[in-house]
């Protein structure tokens, strides 16, 4: 419905979403001297942005490569990360006085807070005369005859632009104002939504397990989290509800409800071969306490170790255990299979898996193939990377190619 007590606005370009990925694209078309309006629904931009890192913001990565990215086209990202590098954007950090430090695995980290980088996008756009509307509801999108661009109505005015970038990020974390809007309006054009679900999210255990490991909460230690997909060497953090940290934030990008997952908590050393060798040095020794005096783990592990692998050998002596049932608990213990019964969600989800299918988006510059002048960009596509900055380069990458062409 057209209000017309509403003001018209006429600008080059809109883009629909003020998180990482429509800030750079509005500073980037910007720059060109292209008239650029950001509409959100937020009171404020780049919510997500100041909320990431703890605080701090992991904005790359020394190391991006594709094979951190998962989407149904493994592909579809290499050409913006091969135009805009994670090097371009250290360059931006480093021409704005922003201190960072490198934290495990080539994560950069600002080094004060993540404002830092927020401050930093909203300079750029203000120097490029980039608008911002907040606290906009977007009530209609419609293409305009002959593909002459969009008109979109807004609670506040209505808008007419050549062109449109929906960068309106995935469902995670939902206080945050996280909706499903931008894939309303891929399917309005045609496109198809990759199914989504929560990604780089913790596990959670409502059985006995889930017992076991709330008595555990709060223990880190350093393990190997993998499946029949992935496998990760990073720290393990057990808490009230499951699984946790690093290892297992990555392990979700790669498991379906209803799989197990697999924990190595002895990643240097094969545990069968072990046990067997201390039958032989120490026969009167029983598993738990070989475990428990050569290996750096909380007594209460331990304990939940026996109980769920080696229970109807808890008070044997080695001497007494054959070497074949030694050795499956040695494998066991190397391979510890656990069935969650689900993940946190998008409550406290760092990303969105899935989203809109880029079969009918181009690679280069972002626009949809289906509808002229539509572009999408960032985590609202099918493209899902690694924790450790590889999200933030993605928005970066894709934000960028859009904001070259739109």
């Amino acid at each position: 419905m057209h209000n017309p007590n509403l003001t018209t606005v006429e600008t080059d370009v809109v883009i629909i979403g003020a998180g990482a990925s429509g800030l750079f694209c509005a500073m980037t078309a910007g720059k060109r001297g292209r008239k650029v309006l950001v509409l959100d629904h937020a009171n404020k931009a780049g919510k997500k942005i100041l909320m990431s890192g703890g605080g701090r913001c992991n904005f790359t990565n020394y190391d991006i490569e594709n094979r951190h990215y998962l989407s149904q086209n493994p592909h579809f990202c290499k050409s913006a990360l091969s135009r805009y590098l994670n090097w371009d954007f250290i360059g931006l950090v480093n021409q704005h006085g922003i201190a960072y430090q490198e934290k495990d695995n080539g994560q950069l980290f600002c080094e004060n807070s993540a404002n830092d980088i927020l401050q930093m996008l909203l300079n750029e756009c203000e120097q490029n005369h980039v608008k911002i509307s907040l606290k906009t509801q977007i009530n209609q999108i419609t293409a305009q005859a002959d593909n002459q661009g969009f008109h979109i109505t807004t609670d506040k005015m209505t808008v007419t632009c050549q062109s449109l970038v929906i960068a309106t990020g995935g469902l995670s974390i939902p206080t945050m104002g996280a909706t499903g809007f931008g894939y309303q309006v891929a399917e309005q054009f045609g496109h198809t939504i990759v199914p989504t679900s929560a990604g780089l999210v913790p596990f959670t255990f409502t059985d006995k397990l889930g017992e076991a490991f709330k008595t555990l909460a709060g223990t880190s230690l350093d393990i190997i989290a993998f499946n029949d997909k992935a496998s990760f060497a990073l720290p393990i953090l057990f808490t009230h509800r499951g699984l946790s940290g690093p290892a297992c934030l990555q392990l979700s990008n790669y498991w379906q409800m209803g799989e197990p997952i697999f924990i190595n908590l002895f990643a240097q050393q094969n545990m069968a071969d072990f046990l067997l060798k201390h039958k032989k040095s120490h026969p009167k020794q029983l598993i738990r306490t070989v475990i428990h005096n050569n290996f750096d783990l909380p007594k209460k592990l331990v304990n939940t170790l026996q109980n769920f692998i080696f229970d109807k050998f808890s008070d044997i002596e080695l001497a007494n255990i054959k070497d074949e049932t030694l050795q499956n608990i040695g494998k066991t213990l190397n391979a510890w299979q656990l069935k969650p019964s689900g993940t946190e969600g998008y409550r406290t989800a760092e990303i969105t898996r899935g989203g809109v299918d880029t079969s009918h988006i181009s690679s280069k510059t972002m626009q949809s193939q289906l509808q002229p002048n539509l572009y999408f960009i960032g985590e609202v596509l099918d493209v899902t990377g690694w924790l450790g900055g590889y999200n933030f380069q993605w928005a970066w990458a894709s934000g960028f190619v859009a904001g070259e062409v739109v």
